[in-house]
């Protein structure tokens, strides 16, 4: 069995550790904070980033949510292989899957829908049961929780994390419903209007927080 070397420990990494398994790799989570270890539940196999040998051909993920801490990881191992985690169960549209195994670091989880013309960053995480629909775009090191649903035309840009169970509503060919960069969409809101960068949005419908 192919093996992976997942950054992370915590309870998201194991999720990917879940993909791992059900595309038939032996997933290795490597300990990204020493402490992480040894807080480690359950039966997985585990490496100290410092235990990661320098000429290591080991592919690797990253299994860790906050999209700072992602960029950081992916920045340091540049060079290196990264692959794209994507559980049996996520469908994709007309060409879509070729799209995206074009993309280095994704993270689709299962129950996943990506529909068609959407375009993925590098280091995306799509968690379980979301939607993307057509004529999307979607940044680097964007985050999209359990059950969020972006419609068509909407343009997620870098660092964006959008919450469980939110809903941003469509834009239009001619002008993309855009939600600013590092901006957090909280869970349940529903976005009907373009978000600005660095903010925090929450509600229904979702307006600014101070």
């Amino acid at each position: 069995m192919n093996k992976v070397g997942i950054f992370g420990c915590a309870g998201f990494a194991r999720e990917c550790a879940d993909i791992a398994y059900a595309m038939g790799l032996h997933p290795i989570l490597i300990a990204y904070e020493a402490n992480e270890k040894a807080a480690l539940k359950g039966d997985y196999d585990c490496l100290l980033e410092s235990e990661l040998p320098a000429n290591h051909t080991l592919p690797l993920a990253i299994g860790i949510g906050d999209n700072g801490v992602r960029q950081k990881i992916a920045e340091r191992y540049f060079e290196q292989e990264f692959i794209n985690l994507i559980h049996p169960s996520a469908t994709f549209g007309y060409q879509q899957k070729n799209a995206v195994d074009q993309k280095r670091g994704l993270i689709i989880a299962a129950g996943v829908r990506l529909t068609n013309q959407i375009a993925l960053g590098d280091f995306c995480i799509l968690n379980l049961n979301a939607t993307i629909g057509h004529d999307c775009i979607l940044d680097a090191f964007v985050n999209v929780a359990p059950g969020a649903n972006i419609s068509g035309n909407v343009h997620i840009q870098s660092g964006c994390w959008i919450g469980t169970n939110a809903a941003i509503n469509q834009g239009s060919e001619s002008a993309k419903l855009i939600i600013g960069e590092n901006t957090i969409v909280g869970s349940g809101s529903v976005v009907t209007k373009p978000c600005d960068n660095n903010a925090v949005y929450a509600g229904v419908p979702a307006v600014r927080k101070k």
